[in-house]
């Protein structure tokens, strides 16, 4: 993981965040599991970004990150996830190709343009699928907004649950979100209190 001492200090200070919501551009899913159709893809990438403007209480943002204001700018996400080509997102396994570096996911974030409606944005980038291992790896990212300097980056890999694919899937987002108000975020304060992290 990558944390900013400083700007997630900052960041603390604030009371509002926008969640820039889910980007599926730069994932791979394995095939099995995953026999769709281009049109619906993108269905169920929109689909998994509602669940959690939605469902508020069960994917929520605000506890998680402990934000009592939360903006909602899904127009980022929205083109990157259009651009998505489901020849090109399918694959037979994980590949170590699709395994995402610290500094790759930096790169990528310091290369994009963000809607700036508050100094900080929060991020989910999907690195892949897999239902062969029946897990879901998706890096957490808070961002300085016009700056696009990474405050904070993280893989998490979480299990699926339930029925459809929608939930089942969805699910992974609904155990990140948990991991990230019980254990995650109170590990990143205090690693920034014991100038833990990197600048």
């Amino acid at each position: 993981m990558y944390i900013n001492a400083e700007l997630f200090s900052d960041f603390l200070t604030h009371r509002e965040v926008t969640w820039l919501g889910v980007d599926f551009s730069k994932a791979k899913f394995t095939r099995s599991g995953f026999q769709l159709t281009q049109e619906v893809l993108q269905r169920y990438f929109n689909d998994w970004n509602m669940l959690i403007i939605s469902d508020q209480k069960k994917y929520d943002v605000r506890m998680s990150f402990r934000k009592p204001v939360m903006q909602y700018d899904l127009s980022w996400v929205t083109k990157r996830n259009k651009v998505v080509k489901i020849n090109n997102l399918l694959s037979e396994f994980i590949t170590i190709d699709a395994v995402y570096s610290d500094e790759a996911i930096i790169g990528y974030v310091q290369g994009s343009i963000f809607p700036q409606v508050s100094e900080y944005s929060i991020l989910f980038i999907v690195e892949s699928f897999d239902e062969h291992t029946k897990l879901g790896t998706v890096w957490v990212v808070i961002v300085h907004s016009s700056t696009r300097q990474v405050v904070l980056c993280e893989k998490f890999m979480k299990t699926p649950s339930g029925f459809g694919l929608r939930n089942y899937w969805g699910r992974v987002f609904y155990n990140l979100f948990f991991d990230i108000q019980k254990y995650a975020f109170p590990r990143w304060e205090n690693l920034v209190k014991g100038k833990g992290g990197k600048s």
